[in-house]
């Protein structure tokens, strides 16, 4: 098997850069998840979300992380089964060397945060692709559109409601059209009309449902025939996922709640290892100040996995 010559040496500085990157950017993942546990109806979590899917650089930043991932792990990959092919024999006594343990699990468990990373973005990433269906949310303002408004004091007026008052203009513009012979244009108007119910069948649900936010600017929960709607309808009303109903409803389940612990046990198993290792690899290590990032590793190992880990037990404990 013929792989493109590249110095071990240069593969293992690339892959402890991009592990530095991404463990600054676990860090900053890990504290945003802290927003769910706000009891404020998601408002500083969807607005962090909202910012993080609307801004153009935020957008390039997400490109730039996702070719991380998939660089480091093909390095990575790539590293272990050019050592493997270097040695084809293995020793015939294991070597007793001073390694971490963790660190011969480097490849099995970053393998398995790439699987798990999988499942994490179908629950939510790929949901603001589009790839998966979830929960939306859009902006009331953006529901308040003259049509719509106007149907609504429309049938007011009438003293029926807006359904109501749609089946009685759709039958009596039957009787004309047939009168007239003006069935193509009617239709075209009836279906605008039924277009306008649709958006205000959607906000009487979320009325009921109380899933309008306290400062009536969020109408939330959305299923993904309704937000289709919306951007059939109002396509400038620009609904987008609600992560924060998404995350609390995942983690009020328990085998999920286990399924992200394990997850986060893994990633403990990888960064044990990591933070040292990049520093080693990077020629950052000295033998002054060894302790001092051996110590730095496990605080940041377990503050982070700690923040992570926190999010679903509270939530899952309603708290």
């Amino acid at each position: 098997m013929n792989l493109p010559k590249i110095h071990s040496i240069t593969k293992k500085i690339c892959v402890a850069l991009l592990g530095g990157f991404l463990l600054v950017f676990l860090l900053f993942h890990a504290t945003a998840n802290l927003f769910i546990l706000r009891h404020d109806e998601g408002a500083w979590y969807s607005a962090f979300c909202h910012f993080m899917g609307t801004n153009w650089i935020v957008k390039a930043f997400e490109i730039v992380l996702l070719g991380a991932i998939v660089l480091h792990i093909l390095l990575t990959l790539w590293l272990a089964l050019t050592n493997r092919l270097a040695r084809p024999t293995r020793y015939h006594e294991p070597q007793k060397s001073k390694t971490h343990s963790t660190s011969k699990l480097m490849v099995w468990s970053g393998i398995l945060i790439f699987v798990c990373l999988i499942i994490h973005f179908c629950d939510f990433y790929f949901v603001k692709l589009g790839w998966v269906k979830g929960e939306y949310m859009v902006k009331t303002e953006k529901l308040q559109s003259e049509e719509v408004m106007g149907l609504v004091q429309f049938a007011q007026q009438m003293e029926m409601t807006p359904e109501e008052l749609v089946d009685q203009l759709e039958a009596e513009s039957a009787m004309y059209a047939d009168e007239n012979g003006d069935a193509e244009e009617v239709a075209e108007y009836i279906g605008k009309m039924r277009d306008q119910l649709a958006v205000i069948n959607i906000v009487q649900r979320a009325q009921m449902e109380g899933n309008i936010t306290e400062d009536m600017q969020w109408v939330r929960h959305l299923t993904y025939e309704e937000r289709q709607t919306l951007k059939r309808v109002l396509p400038e009303s620009d609904s987008e996922p609600d992560f924060y109903y998404m995350a609390r409803e995942k983690f009020s389940h328990l085998h999920i709640v286990i399924g992200y612990l394990f997850f986060f046990f893994v990633i403990f198993m990888h960064l044990r290892h990591a933070f040292p290792s990049a520093f080693q690899t990077l020629g950052l290590n000295n033998y002054k100040y060894n302790n001092i990032i051996e110590v730095l590793g496990k605080i940041y190992t377990w503050l982070v996995v700690l923040m992570f880990a926190i999010v679903p037990i509270l939530v899952y404990l309603g708290l």
